[in-house]
């Protein structure tokens, strides 16, 4: 069964697909040869399904192994809308751009949408197990907690397990199975706090709360610092931080400061002129040389 899925004119695949290095870790899987995203998705209380999704300068196309019913459908398209950004409205960043020729490349290929999980639990979960670890560990503990708490779909992939799933093991299997070290409580509380409905992370994605009031609210989960919470915002629609790690700051080092390191306040200083774009402006500027220009199909 195919599924395709019409997104905006200035929509890039190959630019969403590698924005963000969720492509890289389960359930999520890039091929960069033949440009196919593999990704599970739940569709509970069904088994999940494996879908392959291709892109071109107009739409994206899901296809998936077994026929689905209406509701499985909706559910398909909603979470290939929700994880490639279709919905989202880049007009305002593309203008802001366009007025600085170094820059005006993210305009011209369509770059800025970055690749996010079907919920905002899961881009939570994620982002806790990239903090002061290495991306190959990072990498093992996503792994971990796919291969031993998804669901499994018909050809033995596992899907992102839901809270509740990750609510019912105890402490002791984030530290010795998962290898989670300090972050097994964080991740066993958060698990608790949304199964129980008493934490709603996905009410983040529409928050009416100014952004430094919702930055302090994701902060109020424990292990969540400034880092986290920045990186998160992104993922609901929020630029106004740049998420700075050890990784950004050796690029603008590298490419904008001689190979010196820069204060935390001159790379905020460089970026300031994009206001309330400034996180993606950065981001992009980073990441730029991770699609090549023959790779990257022009001016979508």
């Amino acid at each position: 069964m195919e599924i395709t899925i019409s997104g905006p004119d200035n929509f890039n695949f190959k630019r969403t697909a590698l924005s963000h290095g969720w492509y890289d870790l389960p359930p999520f899987h890039l091929d960069n040869e033949t440009w196919t995203l593999t990704r599970v998705i739940d569709l509970h209380p069904n088994r999940p399904v494996t879908a392959t999704i291709r892109g071109d300068r107009t739409s994206i196309r899901v296809s998936v192994a077994r026929k689905l019913g209406k509701r499985a459908s909706a559910k398909v398209i909603r979470d290939a809308r929700h994880m490639f950004r279709l919905d989202d409205d880049m007009t305002s960043f593309y203008e802001s751009v366009r007025h600085h020729p170094e820059f005006r490349w993210i305009a011209e290929s369509g770059a800025g949408r970055l690749l996010r999980a079907p919920t905002v639990f899961e881009d939570l979960v994620k982002t806790l197990c990239t903090t002061n670890c290495s991306w190959a560990l990072t990498s093992k503990m996503v792994a971990a907690l796919v291969g031993a708490l998804g669901a499994k779909t018909e050809d033995g992939r596992g899907s992102f397990p839901t809270p509740e799933s990750m609510a019912s093991v105890d402490e002791t299997f984030y530290r010795e199975e998962v290898r989670a070290g300090y972050r097994a409580p964080y991740l066993k509380e958060l698990a608790e706090r949304v199964a129980s409905g008493t934490l709603d992370v996905e009410s983040w994605l529409e928050s009416d709360l100014p952004t430094p009031a919702l930055n302090r609210e994701i902060r109020g989960v424990k292990g969540v610092g400034q880092y986290s919470a920045e990186n998160l915002l992104r993922l609901v629609g929020r630029y106004d931080g740049l998420a700075l790690d050890s990784w950004v700051r050796a690029e603008f080092a590298k490419k904008h400061n001689g190979g010196r390191k820069a204060s935390d306040k001159k790379i905020a200083r460089s970026y300031k002129r994009f206001g309330e774009w400034s996180g993606l402006a950065f981001w992009c500027d980073m990441t730029r040389n991770w699609i090549s220009g023959d790779e990257d199909g022009g001016k979508w």
